[in-house]
């Protein structure tokens, strides 16, 4: 084992003990007006403030020419093709949830997709009534009955709390196409995969942060609401809670 996988492992056994204690915590000190607990909000601002600027000049300029040079067709399949490589992560946490359904969905969306649908550029399933469904470990620990954890913002990945933190850390290492591509030595495959899905996600998100930006009081307030009612909505599996940016496959 190298040095460098000693220290990944410690960290992740470091940051899921943390969440796990702090979660705990978190299921009955969340905010007064329902939201997540915030305990370190100076902390956050700062580097919230500092993900910002790094948003605006580098991530939303690469967006929106991202959205300038193709058509909505070409973003589509894009999508598309991104979220059915993700279908192995959400099969894997649909059964650790005990989902039965959940997971014979997924399955299915794969298997049509990936065959009926050209590796997944077609979302066939969709149309055939089977929606996408997206779950990550971040949600199992909240079907296990972990709570929340403390609000936190991730340098360049922006708002979390320890509990979806560690979920994100999760999925990354028990992600099969990752471990494939790293066994294989094809680490940049995964690179492109990842830089790929934060930019897709990003312009999918280009008028949902400008409103937030123009018209909220409080930005960081407004994001944090956010932020807690999308993952709300998503424990939950339904629809709801505006959607922010998100980019778990790192």
């Amino acid at each position: 084992m190298t040095q460098q996988n000693s220290f990944k492992r410690i960290a992740l056994v470091t940051i899921m003990f943390s969440s796990l204690s702090l979660g705990l915590y978190g299921c009955s000190n969340n905010n007064a007006d329902g939201g997540v607990a915030d305990p370190i909000e100076n902390v956050n601002r700062h580097i919230f403030k500092g993900n910002d600027l790094a948003d605006r000049a580098i991530l939303e300029p690469v967006a929106k020419g991202y959205r300038a040079v193709t058509n909505e067709a070409v973003r589509t399949v894009t999508r598309n093709f991104l979220r059915n490589l993700s279908s192995p992560t959400i099969i894997g946490n649909e059964l650790l949830q005990g989902d039965l359904k959940g997971a014979g969905n997924a399955t299915a969306r794969f298997i049509i997709n990936t065959l009926a649908g050209f590796g997944g550029i077609l979302d066939l399933a969709t149309e055939g009534g089977i929606e996408y469904q997206p779950e990550d470990f971040g949600q199992t620990l909240a079907k296990w009955g972990l709570g929340d954890g403390m609000y936190i913002i991730l340098p360049l990945f922006g708002p979390s709390t320890l509990r979806d933190a560690t979920g994100k850390l999760v999925d990354s290492y028990a992600d099969p196409l990752r471990i494939y591509l790293f066994n294989i030595d094809e680490e940049h495959i995964h690179y492109t995969r990842v830089g790929s899905n934060v930019v897709s996600q990003r312009e999918d998100l280009i008028e949902v942060i400008n409103d937030l930006r123009k018209n909220s009081f409080d930005y960081y307030a407004a994001v944090r609401s956010a932020y807690h009612q999308r993952r709300q909505a998503l424990i939950n599996d339904s629809n709801g809670g505006a959607e922010i940016p998100n980019y778990d496959d790192f």
